[in-house]
């Protein structure tokens, strides 16, 4: 792997806010969802790679000081002069940069030498097992999903990809509104001390052909006929759980709005399951027959009305 400082574009004096501005500027440009390049995959992941490096302080040190490569891998040769095959075979002898020797050398268990210790010091606290005393929570990410209305009500499974280049399976919870989000624990940007961050998955209900989302509640408009809205009727409603039947009162306006209680998004494990807005929408023929005319002239010249009498006060 390229050395990370030229993988995102930065110099060796660039800072955290540096770094990460760089990393989300190629994350963006090279996501495999939605880079064109046929290298996206490639590219993301050295940037991902490099980030993961230069992120974090004491991965970042290591690295300037020459102890760890590219990759984030130990270098066990040519510390401060480098280490040596001893006649003997199969030990080894370091010097540091003023050319002593800390020790000289081990084989396997040898008493006295802890090889573990050594390089726990070599790297710095990060190196060592545990290194919680400096853990710090990664960051988290952020990501969206779009789901139809049905998995959004009822509870579904779907696949989100991250801009980290994983993508996730997750759990729609029945229920859920628009705009509500899932945080998954552990699934964020890699963090000191292995603690990474969350992924926040707002989650957002797809346009649907009948009906719109309002928060919990679902509208939809039914088209009536001129008869059905004079005289009154049952018509049948869909609902997100088959046909319904609302009694149409006689004399029903155009825009009148009818609550079906219940019949909105179900029930979740906190909240109540919403209502089904019902505003009736009166639907003229395409084809307006004569008689129709002949009634709609007398009711226009023995029975007046006004029905754009509040617009005009205005």
């Amino acid at each position: 792997m390229r050395n990370p400082y030229d993988v995102l574009g930065v110099a060796k004096t660039a800072d955290a806010g540096e770094v990460k501005k760089a990393f989300r500027k190629l994350a963006k440009k090279y996501h495999p969802d939605q880079s064109k390049d046929p290298k996206a995959k490639e590219k993301f992941s050295e940037a991902s790679q490099a980030y993961e490096i230069l992120e974090d302080e004491a991965k970042r040190g290591a690295f300037d000081r020459g102890e760890i490569d590219a990759e984030g891998k130990p270098r066990y040769q040519g510390f401060g002069g480098g280490g040596a095959r001893s006649a003997g075979g199969g030990a080894y002898a370091f010097q540091d940069a003023a050319g002593a020797s800390p020790f000289r050398g081990f084989r396997g268990n040898q008493p006295g030498i802890d090889p573990t210790d050594f390089f726990a010091d070599l790297f710095g606290s990060a190196g060592r097992a545990g290194g919680a005393a400096a853990a710090t929570k990664g960051e988290d990410i952020l990501a969206s999903v779009t789901v139809p209305l049905e998995d959004a009500a009822f509870g579904a499974e779907t696949r989100v990809s991250l801009s980290t280049g994983r993508t996730l399976e997750i759990k729609i919870p029945a229920g859920i509104e628009d705009g509500k989000q899932i945080r998954l624990k552990g699934q964020g940007m890699p963090g000191r001390g292995s603690v990474p961050g969350d992924a926040i998955i707002t989650v957002q209900i797809a346009k649907h052909k009948l009906f719109e989302v309002d928060g919990r509640d679902l509208r939809i408009d039914l088209p009536v006929t001129l008869y059905e809205a004079m005289l009154g009727g049952t018509v049948n409603i869909p609902t997100l759980k088959g046909a319904v039947e609302l009694n149409l009162p006689a004399g029903a306006r155009s825009g009148k709005t009818f609550r079906l209680r219940g019949k909105g998004l179900p029930a979740s494990n906190t909240l109540p399951a919403g209502d089904l807005l019902v505003a009736a929408r009166i639907v003229l023929p395409e084809s307006i027959p004569d008689d129709l005319k002949t009634a709609a002239e007398r009711l226009r010249d023995e029975q007046p009305y006004t029905p754009r009498s509040a617009m005009d006060d205005r």
